[in-house]
């Protein structure tokens, strides 16, 4: 008889479930409401803060953790401690996902293996590029070993983009490796949500570009290639705003290097979207996501996207259809783009339409449910394997 949704006791490891608000722990409590909607028990163990960002689904169970040092809004686990393993017991999971290769990611995976659970790893970050923004790319290859070592003792991997596999499949991380990509609210994200009134409030003329940076302000998402970009379009005398959705520790930071910007900090909910959808542009230059949430949430806007040919937009961005594609770094041709939108309000209107009718299709349910089938698919096979060797 076959694994059915009802049967599957879930037992997910999260880097950070709900602390700090970002699209993968997003794409996590989205996943974990969508599983327990179809029967599933899901059992959560995350580090905690006694101030989280928004409330979790699912029942979560406390790791201890420490803060990061110079990035004390994060937390690291410190492993499996006897009365976690105890709570693990009792729950008695038949698959284990681990979404961060941290120290109680190790860990779970090797609990699991010693009791012959299939475990499932999913993919959000390449944390090896995160490396270059703090001048410590030596340890590349130590962190890549370690990423290997953790995601080969797993069953199976989960990336949101064809992109990320090839990359991973060519670093040898694994040779399972399933897509579970990112979709959008849509009664959230849409072009209904533009406000004129409230870009006039703040100080954006008709005439302006209004360029959107959304995201967590640090520099791993290319900060200083935005700022360089700007200050082209300001040289160029590119009738522009920078108008930046976010906050975080990189903020002074940015603000210090990008004067001409509008900052409004974080926004959720209608307030998010409004400030989406108000800007004109998206320009992402990151190259650290695995996918990039935040793109295809300024697609289902309807703006046109310029971002850095990564892993995180080229499954995304069709180039020269939905926006355009630069090389990561490149911060002439950043700016040439921008300029291209701004003198050519047809080609921006354009290729925003294109993106908004690629976000349509873009289902959660559809789309998570993939995931489901990748558990059921893991432990049909572990068991499979278990009859053969049984013989």
């Amino acid at each position: 008889m076959s694994v059915q949704p009802s049967d599957l006791r879930i037992a997910l490891f999260s880097g950070n479930y709900n602390y700090v608000r970002d699209g993968a722990n997003q794409a996590l409590n989205r996943l974990v409401a969508y599983l327990l909607r179809q029967g599933a028990k899901v059992r959560v163990y995350s580090p905690t803060t006694d101030t989280p960002a928004f409330e979790p689904a699912g029942d979560l169970v406390s790791l201890p953790s420490i803060s990061i040092p110079g990035r004390a809004e994060y937390r690291l686990s410190m492993g499996l401690p006897s009365q976690v393993r105890a709570d693990l017991t009792a729950f008695s999971p038949n698959i284990v996902h681990i979404s961060s290769p941290d120290v109680a990611a190790h860990r779970a995976v090797s609990w699991a293996r010693h009791r012959k659970i299939p475990v499932v790893a999913s993919v959000h970050t390449r944390f090896e590029t995160y490396l270059s923004y703090y001048n410590l790319e030596f340890f590349e290859p130590l962190i890549r070993a370690i990423m290997r070592r953790i995601y080969r003792r797993c069953d199976a991997l989960l990336v949101p983009a064809q992109s990320t596999a090839a990359v991973l499949r060519a670093q040898r991380m694994n040779k399972l490796i399933y897509m579970w990509t990112r979709g959008v609210d849509r009664q959230q994200f849409n072009p209904e949500r533009r406000d004129l009134e409230w870009r006039r409030s703040l100080g954006i003329g008709g005439h302006e570009l209004a360029v959107m940076f959304l995201g967590r302000l640090v520099l791993e998402k290319g900060l200083d290639v935005f700022a360089e970009t700007i200050d082209l379009l300001v040289q160029r005398e590119i009738p522009h705003r920078p108008l930046v959705i976010g906050d975080g520790p990189a903020r002074t930071w940015f603000e210090q290097h990008m004067p001409t910007g509008i900052f409004v900090g974080q926004q959720v909910g209608s307030d998010l979207a409004r400030a989406v959808a108000s800007s004109d542009v998206f320009l992402n230059p990151s190259v650290t996501e695995a996918f990039g949430n935040v793109t295809l949430e300024a697609m289902a806007c309807g703006l046109p996207v310029v971002a850095a040919a990564a892993t995180g937009a080229t499954n995304l961005v069709r180039d020269g259809e939905t926006g355009i594609l630069v090389e990561p770094g490149d911060v002439e041709g950043f700016a040439e783009s921008l300029e291209t939108y701004a003198k050519d309000a047809d080609l921006r209107r354009k290729h925003g339409e294109a993106g908004l009718e690629y976000a349509r299709t873009q289902d959660w349910d559809e789309i998570n449910g993939a995931v489901l089938k990748t558990y059921l698919r893991v432990i049909e096979r572990r068991e499979r394997i278990a009859r053969v060797t049984r013989r």
